[in-house]
């Protein structure tokens, strides 16, 4: 019998010579601290082929460094990205920042409207951010530098935010108070603008930077191609000091631009070796988010996304970030209390329980901006399809949903109607496993607060099982 690797192409001994002496144990925990590394870049990876490389695919935005203004909010029907927000209409626009930087125009908005633009690398650090909390509402121009950049910053240009990466996504949250509002929310999103440098600042452009054939990648095929996709993303993701020793270590088992061996070379033993890294490191991310937040009244709250320095080389941090829910905000844009148990810690299932969630009058959730909690299906992590076509509970909502008499405010989560008369508090519910994500739009620092995230004076109510 010849044997075979995993691609099914023959396995020749000879290839293997070339490899260090690495035995099964070792291949094996490579595998497993490669993979919580690379989850998040991978992950981004995907998106950025998706949203702005594959023309012809379904979730398809725009090409880079133009503007896709999204005047809806998402749905069920969006799959690209999990956990996805439906309550802030996007704006996206990919980054190629390698030929020039990349300006930013954001309009005057309204002071009682929140936006924000998230600015996210390659690595998945939120590097910096333009919008009512960071910059404040007035109008200004943005530059974005890729990590190889040298210059002084330009008249007209209020901050320089650099990239770690040379592609890079800026995401747009424009806050939508109820649906007559979306052409308000269109004014705002039609007068964000990016352009070149050399545009704003109206000079000749450089010479375009070399066209890339990018490696074809999508969310759902992450599992099944998960190295070939890392090795692809690698390319576009510099090495750094905090990460050289991992970024070193993968290349023994053929992964990355410095690779000393092919992936597809080596021999069965250690490919089934790798697979089972793999696993083990999908089970410590998993675990990490099953433990390693804080957990009140059976929400897990914690201080996930961030920069650099907040991950500081802890890369089971940013991986459990990232299955959580890819471009999450750093803290002080935004908190995410999540759950998918109810406040006694059993796990919430629609298909066999109605469930509640109460508000004492006076402790909504506090917050400069506004508040939200959206229901996804607890498998996928997706946006559920529902009779009445809601997917969230927001604060702007409030004035128009019934409250008790003592003033609190009780949501009712299930998959069928409650009934006519608490229709306008059903969060509509999968029938099955259900994963729950209370978002906290600029947090308020003062008490009662989220803040600091785990230990703050103010804390999510259980959900409690209706009889």
């Amino acid at each position: 019998m010849v044997a075979t690797t995993s691609w099914g192409k023959p396995f020749d001994p000879s290839v293997q010579a070339a490899m260090p002496d690495l035995g099964i144990t070792e291949v094996k925990a490579i595998a497993e601290k490669g993979f919580i590394y690379g989850l998040p870049i991978v992950m981004n990876y995907a998106v950025m082929y998706e949203y702005a490389i594959d023309k012809v695919g379904s979730q398809f935005k725009a090409p880079f460094n133009q503007i896709k203004n999204e005047p809806r909010v998402y749905t069920y029907k969006d799959t690209a990205v999990i956990t996805p927000n439906s309550d802030t209409p996007y704006s996206f626009v990919w980054l190629d920042l390698r030929a020039e930087p990349m300006v930013l125009t954001v309009p005057a908005v309204e002071k009682d409207r929140y936006y924000a633009v998230q600015l996210t690398d390659g690595n998945t650090y939120n590097y910096g951010y333009i919008g009512s909390r960071s910059t404040g509402n007035a109008q200004g121009s943005y530059m974005v530098v890729g990590p190889d950049w040298k210059g002084n910053k330009p008249a007209g240009i209020k901050k320089v935010f650099t990239s770690s990466t040379p592609f890079s996504v800026a995401i747009y949250r424009t806050q939508l108070f109820d649906p007559a509002d979306m052409p308000n929310v269109i004014k705002v999103q039609d007068s964000y603008k990016a352009e070149p440098l050399s545009s704003f600042l109206k000079q000749p452009a450089p010479a375009a930077a070399p066209t890339i054939d990018f490696s074809p990648a999508t969310t759902a095929g992450i599992k099944e191609n998960f190295w070939s996709y890392l090795h692809a993303a690698l390319e576009y993701v510099p090495e750094t000091d905090v990460d050289k020793d991992i970024r070193a270590k993968l290349t023994t088992i053929g992964i990355g631009p410095k690779k000393t061996i092919d992936l597809k070379d080596l021999s069965p033993e250690h490919q089934k070796a790798i697979v089972q890294g793999m696993k083990a490191g999908d089970e410590k991310i998993s675990t990490f988010l099953a433990s390693g937040l804080t957990d009140i009244n059976g929400w897990q709250v914690g201080s996930l996304p961030g920069d650099e320095a907040h991950y500081n080389g802890d890369w089971l941090k940013r991986a459990g970030t990232a299955k959580a829910g890819l471009y999450g905000n750093s803290a002080v844009e935004a908190v995410y209390p999540l759950t998918r148990v109810d406040g006694d810690g059993k796990k919430l299932d629609g298909s066999k329980n109605n469930y509640t969630i109460t508000f004492p009058a006076g402790q909504y959730p506090p917050v400069n901006a506004f508040w939200s909690v959206t229901m996804y299906d607890g498998k996928t992590q997706y946006l559920i399809k529902n009779p009445i076509n809601r997917y969230l509970i927001n604060s702007p909502m409030i004035p128009n949903m019934k409250k008790g008499k003592d003033g609190s405010l009780t949501l009712y989560v299930q998959k069928d109607s409650p009934g006519e008369g608490k229709e306008l508090n059903w969060l509509p519910a999968p029938d099955g496993p259900i994963y729950l994500v209370m978002r906290l739009y600029w947090p308020k620092t003062e008490a009662p607060s989220i803040l600091p995230p785990g230990a703050g004076t103010w804390k999510p109510p259980g959900i409690v099982k209706a009889n």
